[in-house]
C-alpha cells in the first residue's frame, strides 16, 4: 500500500485588533501592524475593526495600501466592521469592492477565500 501524504496545512488567519479611532495620528502605526502580519506563509489577515467607531480618509488609505501589499504576496485581507458608521464610510468609497467585510470575527474566520469583487458577508 502506498503511503498517504498529509494534506497541505493552511496556516490559521492572523487577526489584528484595530483601535477605536483610526485617523491621521495613528494610521501609519495601524498600517505597520497590518504590514507586519503579512509574513511569509500567511494566507489571510483579518483586520478586526470591532472596537473601531471612527475611520477617516487616512485610515481608509491605509486599508487600501494593506490590500495592495497583501495582493503582492497572495494574502487575503478581510475586514470585520460591525459599526454602521464605519461601514457606511468604507462602502461610500467602495472599499467593499476591494476587501471582503464581515460583521463578526467568527464569520471572517469561518469564511472561505473570496475571489473577485467583494461584498459584505453575513
Amino acid at each position: 500500500m502506498a503511503p498517504v501524504a498529509d494534506p497541505p496545512r493552511v496556516p490559521p488567519p492572523v487577526v489584528i485588533a484595530l483601535p477605536a479611532e483610526i485617523d491621521m495620528a495613528n494610521a501609519g502605526q495601524v498600517g505597520q501592524q497590518l504590514g507586519s502580519a503579512l509574513a511569509p506563509g500567511v494566507t489571510t489577515v483579518i483586520a478586526d475593526m470591532t472596537a473601531t467607531i471612527f475611520c477617516d480618509s487616512s485610515g481608509i488609505s491605509m486599508l487600501v495600501r494593506a490590500h495592495k501589499q497583501a495582493a503582492g504576496s497572495r494574502t487575503e485581507v478581510r475586514l470585520v466592521v460591525p459599526s454602521t458608521v464605519v461601514l457606511r464610510a468604507l462602502t461610500l468609497v467602495e472599499i467593499d469592492q476591494l476587501l471582503p467585510i464581515y460583521p463578526t470575527v467568527s464569520q471572517a474566520l469561518a469564511a472561505r477565500p473570496v475571489p473577485g469583487p467583494h461584498t459584505r458577508h453575513g
